[in-house]
């Protein structure tokens, strides 16, 4: 697949096929994107937790589910269970931005050398901002790209995907999560029994602005073409026989239509 046809083939998929285990190698590969994101800092605060679902015993899966999510998580093979952990910009005080120094990815052509680090971007910019209120905010942009990139992974591979949200306290402790790191989501994943059509989305222009929010982006329909020939743009949901390919699916999963 083209990179357009991956974005345009996700779907948060919800319907999996619960017997069909995920290749080892193709959950590797998920991690190793989410590693290599764009990280403020080079701080990497993303933390994963890769679950299986036949390895938990019953009471303590029971306990993992929430009511919109139950279903999902029994079909659904794999858990990646995704945190940030905000100790990492306290305990590192600046030295993994000198790190991007060393291999020349910041250089002093644009300020940064060791001394700028020491003597400004640690007690002026990085300190403070983790101590503000923000900072959780922060940590959580950064760490949906990298989840996003994962997601993609899994996309490419031919697997389904769809994040869903955790119990927190039952999965700490079930999975030795130190108490200072903030849950995100969970991945679930598996291989899709479903081909729905992509799911609606605000108009575009409703969205993007250009100069000014008074302005919104002008959406050229020459690049709507192109993007619907590349693959990223395709048939809106419902597509024709989506209500039967969903009565079937209940059926052949033993779920309620």
């Amino acid at each position: 697949m083209n990179f357009e046809q991956v974005i345009g083939n996700r779907r948060s998929t919800r319907f999996f096929d619960p017997d069909r285990p995920v290749e080892r190698e193709k959950i590797q590969k998920i991690l190793e994107a989410m590693r290599l994101s764009s990280c403020a800092m080079n701080a990497h605060w993303l933390r994963a937790v890769v679950v299986y679902r036949d390895e938990l015993d019953d009471e303590l899966f029971e306990r993992l589910k929430v009511p919109v999510t139950g279903v999902l998580m029994e079909l659904a093979p794999v858990h990646i269970y995704c945190f940030a952990d905000p100790t990492i910009v306290p305990k590192d005080k600046g030295n993994r931005v000198k790190e991007l120094i060393d291999v020349h990815a910041c250089n002093p052509s644009h300020g940064w050398t060791y001394k700028f680090v020491e003597e400004h971007a640690w007690p002026a910019v990085l300190k403070p901002l983790s101590e503000s209120p923000t900072y959780p905010a922060m940590m959580a942009w950064d760490d949906g790209g990298a989840a996003m990139q994962g997601l993609l992974m899994a996309i490419n591979q031919g697997l389904g995907a769809c994040y869903s949200v955790m119990v927190e306290d039952v999965a700490k402790e079930a999975f030795g999560v130190p108490d200072e790191w903030l849950p995100h989501y969970v991945m679930n994943i598996g291989y899709s029994l479903e081909d729905p059509g992509q799911r609606p989305r605000p108009p575009f222009d409703s969205l993007y602005y250009e100069r000014h929010v008074d302005t919104p982006f002008e959406r050229d329909e020459k690049v709507v073409k192109e993007l619907e020939e590349a693959g990223m743009l395709q048939d809106p949901e419902p597509k024709p026989g989506r209500k039967e390919e969903v009565r079937r699916l209940c059926q052949q999963l033993g779920l309620v239509e």
